[in-house]
């Protein structure tokens, strides 16, 4: 008898890297495209014109945090069809300000339909069983026929329905992949096996599903936001916008760091970068100034990639910066796309065996996850070997066990935008650990460390995951900032 073919769900790197808009890929990101996906069940039954109102409702973590995570500004911008990837963020505050103030909503962009955000949308407290981040959509035909869906946006940008039809459909094509990856010993077997570094055995996967020309492509484009989230965040000053006075420091940061080099662009900020000092506290203060500036820009509603999610976007960024700019000044393209691809995968694991949603792991599900991507990616490019670019992300995900997400004022600002910086010098850390050791001494695989973070995360107290209902959460007011 024939063996049953192994059923893997398939996670490309372009699921794990996302180009979208801050400030949360769970409670932004997720419910946009949900909201989207609505319209397009809409559109195929040729419904989108004959719709006379809608309503949402959000439920457990999406309600508890979701002013502070602009969850119902997302819900309005997916209802018109924005694309998170591609709209105008400048024109955000004017589409929300018609929608508030006319009580009009431009369904599909196309239909004129009323909308009044603040009884439109419904904040309701309570979980739904299947996920702590649902929502639901109401459609309400001409006819007075009623159209319902509901939603879970399980981090990352990624939402499913309960039946995960999308889930099934991705583990049937996963089934012709040429080296299918379920674990980090499977990853590990392939690559000692065929003498290749992880990034090729990706790659091949890759272009499974894609011509290598849109790859390479796909990946520039997404190391262009990120670069460009790095650039703006450090040349833009002010108080981030929510209500708890949170200056930007990368700006203040990058103004002491930058000494007399000259740029116009991106690109040559990172030749003027290269020039500068490289003393131990000027690299710290590098590393950490590239990731803040990318979550200062997340949290002010601007475009970064999600990496794995919008809260720990600064990670993979600022240390893929920190090899461009300290380790490898003659770094190009293709080492980008080693660490991009390498990275997409670690990532690709954890959400595999645990989760990378802070509303179902904590903060260890999006600090821990992003710094571990990052820390095997670096092992790469530093000469690692398959077996150390697994050891740098065990190490870098063992000490953000039990990290909690405890969001004042449900803003992904206190304590998130430090967090990335602290991610990205543990990853670097990890790294170099790695690299100094022989793999075959290692105590903790990496399929252990991601098994202790699932349990871990089941056993946190649902406080501690996004709601805003302990933590730093409770024990600092608003009125303190």
């Amino acid at each position: 008898m024939a063996e049953t073919p192994k059923k893997i769900e398939a996670i490309s790197v372009f699921d794990m890297l996302k180009i979208g808009v801050g400030p949360s890929s769970s409670h932004t990101l997720g419910p946009w495209r949900a909201a989207r996906n609505f319209l397009g069940k809409l559109r195929d039954k040729n419904l989108l014109g004959n719709v006379s109102s809608i309503e949402v409702d959000l439920y457990g973590s999406l309600s508890l945090t979701g002013k502070g995570h602009a969850t119902d500004i997302a819900v309005i911008l997916g209802l018109t069809n924005s694309d998170p990837q591609t709209c105008d963020i400048s024109e955000i505050p004017e589409t929300i300000d018609y929608v508030t103030n006319q009580k009009l909503l431009q369904l599909d962009g196309v239909y004129l339909i009323t909308f009044n955000p603040q009884t439109a949308i419904r904040f309701n407290r309570n979980f739904l069983p299947f996920h702590p981040n649902g929502i639901r959509f109401k459609a309400i035909i001409d006819t007075g026929k009623v159209i319902f869906e509901t939603y879970y946006s399980i981090g990352g940008g990624f939402f499913v329905q309960k039946e995960r039809k999308r889930a099934a459909r991705q583990r049937a094509i996963f089934e012709c992949f040429p080296r299918p990856v379920s674990n980090a010993v499977e990853l590990l077997a392939y690559c000692e096996r065929e003498n290749k570094p992880v990034s090729q055995i990706v790659l091949e996967n890759e272009e499974y599903l894609n011509e290598p020309e849109e790859i390479d492509s796909r990946l520039q484009d997404i190391w262009d936001v990120m670069l460009d989230s790095m650039y703006t965040g450090c040349h833009t000053e002010g108080i981030l916008p929510g209500g708890l006075n949170v200056r930007r420091r990368a700006f203040d940061t990058h103004q002491r760091l930058q000494k007399g080099e000259g740029y116009t662009n991106k690109e040559e900020w990172i030749e003027a970068i290269r020039s500068t000092e490289v003393k131990f506290r000027e690299i710290l203060k590098w590393v950490s100034c590239f990731a803040l500036a990318v979550n200062e820009v997340n949290a002010s509603l601007g475009r970064v990639v999600t990496a794995p999610t919008n809260g720990s976007a600064g990670v993979i960024p600022a240390v893929m910066m920190y090899y461009l700019v300290i380790e490898n000044h003659q770094a190009d393209f293709k080492h980008i796309k080693k660490f991009l691809l390498v990275a997409g995968e670690i990532g690709s694991l954890f959400k595999k065996g645990a989760t990378i949603s802070a509303a179902m792991g904590g903060c260890q599900a999006e600090i821990g996850v992003s710094s571990a991507m990052a820390a095997g990616a670096l092992t790469e490019l530093m000469g690692g070997t398959p077996a150390q670019v697994l050891m740098a992300s065990e190490i870098a995900m063992e000490h953000h066990l039990g990290l909690t997400c405890d969001p004042i004022g449900g803003l992904v600002q206190v304590p998130c935008i430090e967090r990335n910086a602290m991610g990205s010098i543990k990853a670097i850390n990890a790294c170099e650990m790695a690299l100094d050791t022989d793999a075959k001494n290692a105590k903790v695989p990496l399929d252990k460390v991601i098994e202790t973070m699932w349990q871990t995360a089941q056993d946190m107290n649902s406080k501690y995951k996004e709601t805003s209902e302990g933590g730093l959460a409770v024990n600092v007011a608003l009125s303190d900032c």
